[in-house]
C-alpha cells in the first residue's frame, strides 16, 4: 500500500482549499497569509476582531509559520506533527464543519457530458498504547467500476471544482451503494494495519503488566481499595493498544472520464 499522506501536502491543500495564500513552501517549512475567516478559526484572538468590527475597520489575519521537519524547530515557526495540538485544532475544524461534501469538476462543453461518482474519504488512524502514531489517508472510490485511488486529495486539487454541475454535463448512476463503498475503502485500510509491524502493540502490553505488577505490590493487602481500581483503569486506558478508524471528512465527487485517466 502506498504512503500515508504527507504532512505537508495535507496542510498544503488545506490551505489552499480555504483561499490561504500561500507565501512559502521550502523544505519542511510552510508561511501562510491567514484570510480572516482562518484566523478567527485558528488563531483565537475573539477581541480583536470584535473590536475592529465595533471601530468599522478591517482587520489584519495573521500569518502562519508552520514546521513538519523536526530538524528545523529551532528556526522561527510552530512545529506541527501528528498528535499535536494545532494538526487536532484543524482536524476538529474539517470534522465540525465540513464533514461531507458534494462537488462536480468543472467542465467546458457544448455536449452532452457524464461524470462519474467517486466515493473520497479522508480517514485518520490512531495507534494507541505506551506510544501514540497517527496516520492520514486520502482514498478515492469510483462507484461504477470499483476502482481505487490513493492520495485522492493530491488528485483533485489539480481539478477545477464547485457545488453545482456544468451545463451540458449529467452524472452517472453509482453501482456500488455508498455503504458498500465504504466498507471497501475501510477493509483496504484494515488490510494495511495488519501488515504494520506490530511490535508496538506487545511492547505496550509487557509495559502495561509490568506497571499492574508494580501498583499492585504498592497497595499490597488494599487491592479493593478505590484508588487501586482507579490506577488500575488508569493503566488500561494508557498502555492498552487499540487501533483508531476516524473519518475527517469526505463526500461525493462527480467526475469526468478524462479526470479517470490521470489516476
Amino acid at each position: 500500500m502506498e504512503q500515508q499522506i504527507d504532512l505537508t501536502q495535507f496542510l498544503m491543500n488545506y490551505f489552499k482549499t480555504k483561499q490561504c495564500e500561500i507565501l512559502s513552501n521550502k523544505e519542511g517549512q510552510i508561511h501562510v497569509q491567514l484570510t480572516e475567516e482562518m484566523d478567527r478559526e485558528l488563531m483565537n484572538r475573539p477581541f480583536y476582531w470584535h473590536y475592529i468590527k465595533k471601530i468599522g475597520r478591517e482587520g489584519e489575519p495573521l500569518t502562519l509559520r508552520l514546521i513538519t521537519d523536526k530538524e528545523k524547530t529551532k528556526e522561527p515557526g510552530e512545529w506541527i506533527h501528528f498528535g499535536s495540538p494545532r494538526l487536532h485544532q484543524i482536524m476538529n475544524k474539517l470534522t465540525e464543519k465540513e464533514r461531507y461534501t458534494k462537488l462536480f469538476e468543472v467542465i467546458h462543453t457544448t455536449q452532452n457530458t457524464p461524470l462519474y461518482p467517486w466515493l473520497v474519504l479522508n480517514i485518520k488512524i490512531s495507534y494507541r498504547g505506551a506510544r501514540h502514531k497517527d496516520e492520514i489517508f486520502s482514498v478515492g472510490l469510483q462507484l461504477l467500476h470499483g476502482n481505487m485511488t490513493l492520495n485522492m486529495m493530491e488528485h483533485l486539487e489539480e481539478l477545477k471544482l464547485e457545488r453545482t454541475i456544468s451545463d451540458y454535463c449529467y452524472t452517472l448512476t453509482p453501482m456500488i451503494k455508498l455503504q458498500s463503498g465504504f466498507n471497501r475503502i475501510q477493509n483496504l485500510l484494515l488490510q494495511h494495519v495488519k501488515n504494520q509491524d506490530n511490535t508496538w502493540a506487545n511492547e505496550s502490553i509487557k509495559q502495561w503488566e509490568s506497571e499492574k505488577i508494580t501498583l499492585k505490590h504498592f497497595y499490597e493487602e488494599e487491592l479493593d481499595h478505590p484508588r487501586y481500581l482507579e490506577e488500575l483503569e488508569a493503566l488500561e486506558k494508557r498502555f492498552k493498544p487499540e487501533v483508531i478508524f476516524q473519518v475527517i471528512n469526505g463526500g461525493m465527487f462527480y467526475l469526468a472520464q478524462s479526470a479517470l485517466n490521470k489516476k
